[in-house]
C-alpha cells in the first residue's frame, strides 16, 4: 500500500515536472508572441502621430486609417481590400446588374493594372481594350505603385466625361493611349440567339439577373426553332466572363445537370468546407453543349466550364481560362464600409483546384486577332469564282423541283452564313461545327464517356 501510494505521488511529481517543462515554454512563447503584436500596434501608433504631427501638408485622419487596413489587406492577396461606404454601395449595385463606369474587370499583377476583360456593349469594348492589357497610366498619371482600388477609383468618373489610358498590349511595340468616355454600365447579363441550328447562350457576367436571363433567353430560342428536335445543341460563350456571384454560377451549372457535385470550397478550417449538388432537370434536355473560354474567362466562369467539363457534360473549347479560383467573403464593416476577405478556393467536381492554373480546353482553339483593313488588304482578297450558271446561254438543270432548288439555295446560304461566322468569330463557329457533328452522331454517340 505505501509503495503504490508513493507511486502515486512519484508520478503526480514526474508529471508536475513535465507539465511544467512543456507548458511554461508554450506559455512563454505565447506571451512573447503577444508582446510582439502589441509592440507592432505601438509602432503603428508612433507612425501615424509622426504622420499627422510632420508630414509637409495636413492630412486626413480617416484617409490615413482606412489607408492603413487597405495596405494591410492587399498584401495577403489581390482580391482582399477594404471598401468604404461608397465602394461598398457601388458593390452592391453591381452585382445587381447596374454601375456606371467604362466596363471593364481589372486586377494587379506586378504592381500594373491588368484587363481580365471588357464586358460587351461597354465604352471599353467599344474603345477595343481586350483581356490581357496592361493600363500603365490614367489621363498622363502612372498608376504604378497604386493599389487596385485607387487605381480603379481614378478611372471612375461622371457620366459623360472624357478619360485616356495609356495601354501595353502584347504584340505591340510601344504604349499606346485609348480615349473612352464613361457611361452608365447596365448589364445584360445573358444574351441569347440562334446560329443555323445551335443556340448561342452569350453570358457576359454572373450578377442576380444571370440565371433567370439564362432560362428565359433559351427557352425563347427554343420555341423559336419550332422544339429541342429542331436544335442541334448549345453553346455556353463565357470568353471573357470575370465572374461575379458563387450562387450563380452554381444555378447556371444546375441548368444543365441532372445530379452530382458542381463546386466545392476549401478554407484553412476542414470544417468549414462546404460541398454543391445539382438537383434533377436539364434546361438542354440532353443536346450536346460546347463552352466557350478564354483568358478572360474567370472565378465563376471557371466554375461553370469545370463542372460541365468533369461531368463530361460538355465540350470546353478556346483557350486556358484566368485561374481565379479564390472565395472572397464580405463582411459588413462599421460605418458601412466592408471587407473583402479570401476566405477558400474552390475545387471542381474532379477536386481540382482553379487557383493560378486555370480551366484547359478538351479542344484548344485559338482566336485570330483581326487585321487592320487597308488597301493593300482588299487587293489580296480572292476574286469571285465563276461557276456553269454564269456562263451566257447555259442550260437550266431540268433534273431538280422547284422546292429541291430552293432546298439547295438554302443549304447554300446557311453554308455561306457559317463561312461568314469564321471570319467574324473562329471560335464560335468551331463551337457550332462540334455541335454539327455531334448532333449528326445521334444520340447515342454524344459525350460518351
Amino acid at each position: 500500500m505505501k509503495k503504490l501510494i508513493l507511486a502515486a505521488v512519484g508520478g503526480a511529481a514526474l508529471g508536475l515536472v513535465a507539465t511544467s517543462q512543456i507548458a511554461g515554454p508554450l506559455l512563454a512563447q505565447e506571451s512573447k508572441n503577444n508582446a510582439s503584436v502589441y509592440e507592432q500596434l505601438d509602432l503603428f501608433g508612433d507612425i501615424f502621430e509622426r504622420i499627422r504631427a510632420g508630414y509637409v501638408e495636413d492630412v486626413d485622419d480617416k484617409e490615413l486609417i482606412e489607408a492603413a487596413i487597405n495596405g494591410m489587406l492587399t498584401s495577403l492577396d489581390p482580391h482582399s481590400s477594404y471598401l468604404s461606404a461608397d465602394d461598398a454601395a457601388r458593390m452592391r449595385v453591381q452585382t445587381s446588374g447596374e454601375f456606371g463606369g467604362l466596363g471593364i474587370e481589372v486586377t494587379q499583377e506586378e504592381g500594373w493594372v491588368k484587363v481580365v476583360s471588357p464586358m460587351d456593349g461597354t465604352p471599353a469594348d467599344a474603345a477595343g481594350v481586350i483581356a490581357g492589357d496592361f493600363i500603365t497610366a490614367v489621363d498622363g498619371e502612372s498608376v504604378l505603385g497604386l493599389t487596385l482600388d485607387d487605381a480603379v477609383n481614378m478611372m471612375r468618373g461622371p457620366v459623360g466625361s472624357e478619360i485616356i489610358i495609356t495601354i501595353v498590349r502584347e504584340g505591340e511595340v510601344e504604349p499606346f493611349d485609348v480615349s473612352i468616355i464613361r457611361d452608365t454600365i447596365k448589364l445584360t447579363a445573358v444574351r441569347s440567339r440562334t446560329e443555323g441550328n445551335a443556340v448561342v447562350l452569350r453570358v457576359t457576367t454572373f450578377n442576380d439577373q444571370t440565371f433567370p436571363n439564362l432560362r428565359e433567353g433559351l427557352a425563347k430560342q427554343v420555341e423559336d426553332a419550332g422544339g429541342i428536335e429542331n436544335v442541334d445543341g448549345f453553346v455556353l460563350d463565357l470568353r471573357n466572363n470575370p465572374g461575379g456571384l458563387l450562387n450563380q454560377a452554381i444555378y447556371v451549372s444546375d441548368a444543365f445537370l441532372d445530379a452530382g457535385e458542381i463546386v466545392s470550397t476549401r478554407g484553412r478550417d476542414a470544417a468549414d468546407g462546404e460541398r454543391f449538388n445539382a438537383e434533377p432537370g436539364d434546361l438542354a434536355q440532353g443536346k450536346p453543349i460546347v463552352v466557350l473560354i478564354n483568358g478572360g474567362s474567370a472565378s465563376a466562369s471557371e466554375i461553370v466550364a469545370g463542372a460541365l467539363q468533369d461531368h463530361r457534360r460538355a465540350i470546353v473549347v478556346g483557350t486556358k481560362s484566368f485561374g481565379k479560383g479564390s472565395v472572397q467573403t464580405v463582411v459588413p464593416l462599421r460605418g458601412d464600409g466592408a471587407m473583402r476577405l479570401t476566405t477558400a478556393r474552390y475545387y471542381t467536381p474532379s477536386g481540382r483546384s482553379i487557383q493560378a492554373l486555370g480551366i484547359s480546353p478538351d479542344i484548344i482553339v485559338e482566336q485570330p486577332r483581326p487585321r487592320p483593313t487597308s488597301e493593300e488588304d482588299e487587293e489580296d482578297q480572292p476574286r469571285q469564282q465563276r461557276s456553269e450558271a454564269d456562263l451566257r446561254g447555259s442550260l437550266d438543270n431540268d433534273s431538280l423541283t422547284e422546292d429541291e432548288i430552293r432546298q439547295i439555295e438554302e443549304d447554300r446560304a446557311r453554308a455561306e452564313a457559317a463561312a461568314q461566322l469564321r471570319e467574324d468569330d473562329y471560335q464560335l463557329a468551331y463551337a457550332i461545327d462540334i455541335l454539327k457533328g455531334l448532333n449528326a452522331l445521334g444520340p447515342t454517340a454524344l459525350l460518351d464517356p
